[in-house]
């Protein structure tokens, strides 16, 4: 089982339709049988571990947060296997691990808040989706001020954004909306003050998807830069023989990781 960062950066500066019965959505037992295969037999195929490095889905992904992700959730069924495991599409208010469109050696986590055809807008950092002023109860807003391009998206930007995210711009934006194209998500951090998003980058490819995160095995708090590191340090060895029971938040351990669901 291969061990990945979520490369969460920078931080300077979705109701569904309904599904076929193949994609039905998980519930509380199927949850658990899946997760324990994935944990008995599971291969990068099937579950893949992640550690966050950074804090762009606070409060409701923290740094040192290990995670496990079921690269099944949103994979295509097939004729047998949609009968074994409900594959689904990607739903509004998801919590979904992807690869970085501007860079797909990166992982990114983030929340799903607009999938093909919805119409998405921010205002004084409220999101509007399909007209309507969304509940997001997860978000978490680090800063009192209120950006001109951030917080009231889309606009003209203050600053650098992506050639992906000047063509959503130019190009998917209708009555000061935007809006969503077929086979794209747009996808925004919790921490939405300080999170490197569709907002920046533009929309994340179908394809990206990896898949979503199911529970926290461990959660241990280090800095960014250790969980980033390509290798364990000797200082973060020693700091976790020194402070492996106070540093490691027990109440996160084993929690489930769940999406939000949206209008």
């Amino acid at each position: 089982m291969d061990q990945d960062n979520l490369a969460v950066a920078d931080e300077a500066r979705g109701e569904a339709p309904e599904s076929p019965p193949a994609t039905a959505e998980r519930g509380f037992i199927a949850e658990w049988t899946v997760t324990i295969i994935l944990l008995l037999f599971g291969t990068t195929n099937l579950v893949q571990a992640f550690v966050i490095p950074t804090g762009s889905m606070e409060d409701t992904l923290l740094v040192g947060d290990h995670l496990l992700v079921d690269k099944l959730a949103y994979s295509p069924a097939g004729a047998v296997s949609a009968r074994l495991l409900p594959y689904r599409e990607v739903k509004r208010g998801d919590i979904i691990v992807f690869r970085y469109p501007v860079d797909i050696r990166q992982t990114f986590v983030k929340r799903a808040i607009g999938v093909p055809g919805d119409r998405i807008r921010l205002l004084n950092k409220q999101l509007m989706l399909n007209g309507k002023l969304e509940d997001e109860p997860y978000v978490y807003h680090n800063t009192g001020y209120v950006d001109s391009y951030r917080d009231n998206f889309p606009g003209e930007p203050n600053g650098h954004v992506a050639p992906a995210a000047m063509d959503m711009l130019l190009n998917h934006v209708a009555n000061g909306e935007v809006v969503v194209p077929p086979g794209y998500i747009f996808a925004m951090g919790d921490n939405r003050d300080a999170s490197l998003d569709s907002r920046y980058w533009g929309f994340v490819p179908r394809e990206n998807i990896i898949g979503k995160p199911v529970v926290i095995y461990w959660s241990y708090d280090a800095p960014t830069d250790e969980l980033i590191a390509p290798t364990v340090s000797l200082e973060h060895l020693r700091d976790l023989i020194t402070h492996f029971p106070t540093k490691t938040r027990w109440r996160r351990t084993f929690q489930w990781v769940r999406g939000y669901p949206l209008q």
